[in-house]
């Protein structure tokens, strides 16, 4: 089953895990090709256009988090549209190797052919220390149990 638009709610959570999945990789290379060549992005304070712009942001991006592990769930979604709810844990290279998760949300846009052509996303970091930790190695991150009395 081809995941573009328009979706479903099947295909939209398959379109979910295969982002996540995806991410997980940390290849900007790989995960670029995901995007329009002409794909706008706000990620917190930085807004980007263009496949360049992706992989060199990307690259930044995990040459300071390290260990990253990711987990986005389906939020909502239209025709060509999804909402996403994200969480993810890395160590911060420029802060000492402090452990640190992100909460937030991520408004996805796509083509007709399946690729994003906008992504805005929103995120709150938080420090946590090592017994705080969800997806710790070898955590299936799909298994972790989140809700509201983990935050």
């Amino acid at each position: 089953m081809a995941l573009v638009p328009p979706f479903n709610a099947e295909t939209a959570h398959q379109k979910v895990k295969k982002a996540q999945d995806l991410w997980n990789t940390r290849n900007p290379e790989n995960i670029a090709k995901a995007y329009t060549e002409d794909s706008i992005w706000r990620n917190r304070d930085k807004f980007l256009k263009g496949t360049q712009e992706i992989v060199d942001f990307l690259t930044w991006k995990w040459s300071k988090e390290h260990n990253y592990k990711l987990r986005k769930e389906l939020f909502a979604f239209t025709d060509n549209k999804i909402a996403v709810q994200f969480w993810y844990e890395m160590q911060d290279a420029h802060d000492g190797m402090k452990w640190k998760r992100c909460y937030g949300l991520e408004d996805w846009t796509f083509a007709d052919d399946g690729r994003m052509r906008k992504r805005q996303m929103s995120g709150n970091e938080i420090e946590i220390g090592e017994a705080e930790r969800w997806f710790k190695d070898g955590v299936d991150v799909n298994s972790v149990e989140i809700g509201e009395e983990h935050w």
